[in-house]
């Protein structure tokens, strides 16, 4: 097994610095390393991990960053174990010798996404949050909606501070005349950096009304309790908005700024050296499709995904998130090709010739899970990014379809399908290894 190993430090679910690009070049490899060894390419990716969570020594990235949070092993244990994997790898094998024309492929592909600006001083956010009298929270952050869902993020977490419903947040277009100096919502941090600032903001004004309403009863503030639109204090309970109306008679401030820098992240531009992430999301993704060895036309069977969200925000956000995430990925490695004529002139700048997917583009069969363990970071809520890591789960539909190509050869010769996998490329790689070309 040890001449297996590719030096990779686990690059199979490493997003370095040449981002997407890197990532699917080195599956790639990993891939062609296992055909080249006759052996199964999930064998080789696994023998390409870090060491699980306690292993001793710590091990590294190749920019000396300790992988202190690895959990691989029992991510892509459980989707092989949900997806049938092993057993689907098989019937699709028998499939494939009765099928002249149509063939399928099936691949599992992991993902190691690291999170935070790796420009380290735009890790930082703000946020502004005002209660009023009547009890009705207005919050401004530095983030900005984009149909992600952040704003929805970020209100529950300032609701829940206070124990109330979401319903109680309004959330006011962002401003930098509210919150200035706002870093671009971007490396999927959006969450992380501007949830934790407005939960900042709210712990102050909510640590105002605990020592204001536990002085009235004589206890200590750490007592009061914020629960489902109720304060309860020494056996009394009154409602939120009770409160804020005496506080705001005692001239109790209930306005608040809040501010988060990501902590423990030090890099090196220069050297290419430190902790340049605040944690690692982890995800892995099964794609089974077909495709037709006279045309190269092909489509996506179905999708097995199971993504690390941390203790999830918001599930019904986060899946949709990963839904998409996919979708958009195995369309960047699918149908997005560039072309140039001889003048350097973009050929394909328009969706008359750029190939988007759209929604006849996704899995039939498109299954999505979350494994939704506590962030061991201190990240808001103990979630995780949900944006760009699950993008790179499309890298199976590009290594799924070069299984296909490869069930249209007699396993003498290497797929070597390049992204991205247009009906083209498919007919030429089913050329070659049917030994046309």
């Amino acid at each position: 097994s040890h001449r297996l190993k590719t030096n990779t430090q686990s690059a199979t679910a490493f997003r370095g610095f040449g981002g997407p690009q890197g990532m699917v070049g080195i599956e790639r490899v990993l891939d062609h390393v296992a055909f080249a060894v006759g052996r199964e390419p999930l064998e080789v990716r696994k023998l390409n991990f870090y060491g699980p969570m306690g292993t001793k020594p710590v091990q590294t990235t190749p920019y000396h960053m300790p992988v202190e949070d690895f959990i691989g092993h029992e991510l892509v244990a459980e989707l092989e174990r949900t997806s049938d994997y092993t057993t689907r790898k098989a019937e699709i094998v028998a499939w494939n010798a009765k099928s002249p024309i149509l063939k399928r492929g099936i691949a599992l592909t992991p993902v190691k996404f690291g999170i935070s600006f790796t420009l380290t001083w735009l890790n930082q956010a703000g946020a502004l949050v005002h209660v009023y009298q009547d009890g009705s929270i207005a919050l401004n952050h530095g983030g900005t909606e984009m149909g992600q869902g952040l704003f929805q993020k970020v209100a529950q977490v300032t609701a829940h501070v206070f124990g109330l419903d979401v319903s109680m947040v309004k959330i006011t277009a962002t401003d930098t005349g509210k919150v200035p100096n706002t870093s671009a919502t971007a490396a999927s941090s959006g969450s992380d950096l501007n949830g934790m600032a407005a939960k900042a903001a709210a712990e102050t004004i909510r640590g105002r009304l605990a020592e204001f309403i536990a002085e009235k009863h004589q206890v200590k503030p750490s007592t009061v309790k914020f629960v489902d639109g109720t304060v309860k204090v020494a056996g009394e309970v009154y409602g939120w908005a009770q409160v804020v109306a005496w506080a705001y008679q005692a001239r109790v401030s209930l306005s608040s700024t809040g501010y988060y820098a990501t902590p423990k992240i030090v890099w090196d531009r220069v050297k290419g050296t430190g902790r340049p992430f605040f944690y690692f999301a982890y995800g892995a993704a099964v794609t089974e499709v077909v495709i037709d060895r006279l045309t190269g036309e092909n489509r996506i069977l179905r999708a097995d995904l199971l993504h690390d969200t941390g203790t999830s925000l918001n599930p019904a956000l986060d899946i949709g998130q990963i839904e998409g995430a996919y979708v958009q990925g195995a369309g960047w490695l699918t149908t997005e090709e560039l072309v140039w004529d001889g003048k350097g002139r973009l050929a394909t700048h328009a969706p008359s010739t750029y190939k988007i997917p759209a929604c006849s583009d996704r899995p039939r069969d498109f299954r999505v899970a979350l494994w939704n363990r506590a962030n061991r970071e201190d990240a808001v809520g103990k979630s995780k990014a949900v944006g760009e890591p699950p993008l790179m789960l499309g890298i199976s539909a590009l290594m799924a379809l070069s299984d296909a190509v490869a069930a249209c050869g007699d396993g003498t010769a290497y797929p070597a399908l390049d992204a991205p996998a247009t009906a083209e490329r498919i007919l030429m790689a089913v050329q070659r290894v049917e030994g046309h070309v």
